[in-house]
């Protein structure tokens, strides 16, 4: 079984919202999940997506394969959590 962390999509017509999911790669896109790790939002700016960093390093510590827009959002989710200083 392929594991695969990738964007499903929810939203009404024209006002698209993304979640991020862990899924059966053999599963549709909209079908069903694993676990739900965050939500992206293409229209809003700014901050536009959220991710539980902890469960996305989880999975892909198993071998789930990230798609290509997810990779960034892990990128980008490293590199903000590397510049909060902790307290």
């Amino acid at each position: 079984m392929a594991v695969k962390i990738r964007m499903k999509r929810a939203g009404a017509k024209n006002k698209p919202v993304f979640r991020i999911v862990v899924a059966d790669g053999r599963s549709p896109r909209d079908g069903k999940f694993i676990e739900e790790l965050g939500t992206y939002q293409p229209l809003k700016k700014g901050d536009n997506f959220t991710l539980d960093l902890e469960r996305a390093n989880h999975w892909l510590s198993k071998g789930a394969q990230p798609s290509e827009t997810v990779a960034s959002f892990i990128k980008k989710a490293v590199k903000a959590a590397a510049a909060v200083p902790m307290a």
